[in-house]
């Protein structure tokens, strides 16, 4: 019996390992992006999954129309929004 435990020991060990140090913190993130892409609002200024910067003119469920900077408005997909650098005005910090 006891050389059944100290061969599973290890398995269970390297297994809490792997969630604290993986699977809980890869969690964390992908709680944190659906929350900020549910709090999404127009005037916030954001950046896309592929680098555009811009402001949200409308947003609904699945799209948001992006105002880019020479006038232009873009429609993406909300789950393309990587991060909104500012809250209808309010700069918001960048702690990563």
């Amino acid at each position: 019996m006891a050389g059944g435990l100290g061969t599973i020991g290890p398995l269970i060990l390297m297994f809490v390992l792997f969630y604290f140090l993986l699977i809980r913190p890869q969690q964390k993130r992908q709680k944190a992006v659906r929350q900020m892409q549910n709090d999404l609002k127009k005037g916030d200024k954001i950046v896309t999954i592929g680098g555009l910067h811009g402001i949200i003119d409308s947003i609904d469920d699945n799209k948001a129309v992006i105002k880019c900077g020479d006038g232009s408005r873009l429609t993406y997909d909300r789950n393309a929004i990587r991060e909104v650098t500012e809250v209808g005005g309010e700069s918001v910090s960048l702690s990563k």
